[in-house]
């Protein structure tokens, strides 16, 4: 079912945010969001420089997104009675997240996909950051802390708890906690390497996920400040 099948759907809630975030309607409107907002299915966020926003979906799941990050929800629907009906459908097209998940990639991990330019993500019940870096974009806001030099294109991640599949038309590769993988081109098998490169993912202490189903001590130390920073 394509993505206008579900626009208007309402798919959760903003709750965070630390600067302007907007959002493209699937009919085309651009409008401001603030906390407490609402997104729906069809949507596509774009955070502005500066600022971090955290979304909480119906399940219970969260999606924080990084300065200059574009996000499109393509399609969300969660009912507790109707676990068939189960869709989470996403797009980061540029930029990075963090990811929680929520009750209903507990229940159907299968019916969550993340899709970016170069490569798909599935969940195994899991916290995860990704950063996408295209090519020919010079270095966004905090993506090369101390002056280090600009990360080379392609798809970066850290499993911060649980494990994910990432797969593309090179191959497909798990990874676990504590693991960071990379993958350049939708062509190129996701490898595991030891570090992910100037990545810096620091939302303000402000956003906790402590509220949310799953997460570990961990996660929650991370939401508190220490959360990802991997050089």
């Amino acid at each position: 079912m394509g993505t206008a099948a579900w626009a208007g759907q309402v798919a959760g809630t903003v709750i965070n945010l630390s600067g302007p975030l907007m959002v493209k309607k699937a009919d085309g409107a651009v409008k401001v969001l603030a906390v407490r907002s609402e997104v729906e299915s069809g949507d596509t966020l774009m955070s502005q420089k500066n600022t971090y926003a955290q979304i909480r979906f119906i399940d219970n799941s969260e999606m924080t997104l990084r300065p200059d990050t574009t996000f499109v929800i393509e399609a969300f629907a969660y009912d507790g009675a109707k676990p068939d009906a189960d869709s989470a459908s996403f797009s980061l097209v540029q930029g990075g997240l963090r990811s929680l998940t929520g009750l209903l990639g507990k229940r159907n991990k299968e019916k969550f996909s993340l899709k970016t330019p170069a490569a798909t993500i599935g969940i195994r019940g899991t916290t995860f950051v990704a950063q996408y870096v295209a090519p020919g974009v010079p270095p966004r806001s905090g993506s090369t802390p101390g002056g280090l030099p600009a990360q080379p294109p392609g798809l970066y991640l850290n499993v911060l708890d649980g494990a994910i599949i990432v797969s593309n038309k090179g191959g497909s590769s798990n990874f676990s906690a504590g693991q960071f993988g990379f993958t350049p081109s939708l062509t190129a098998p996701p490898v595991l390497v030891p570090a992910s490169p100037a990545i810096r993912f620091s939302p303000p202490p402000s956003f906790s996920m402590s509220q949310a189903p799953g997460a570990n001590s961990a996660s929650k130390g991370a939401a508190q400040g220490v959360d990802c920073e991997v050089r």
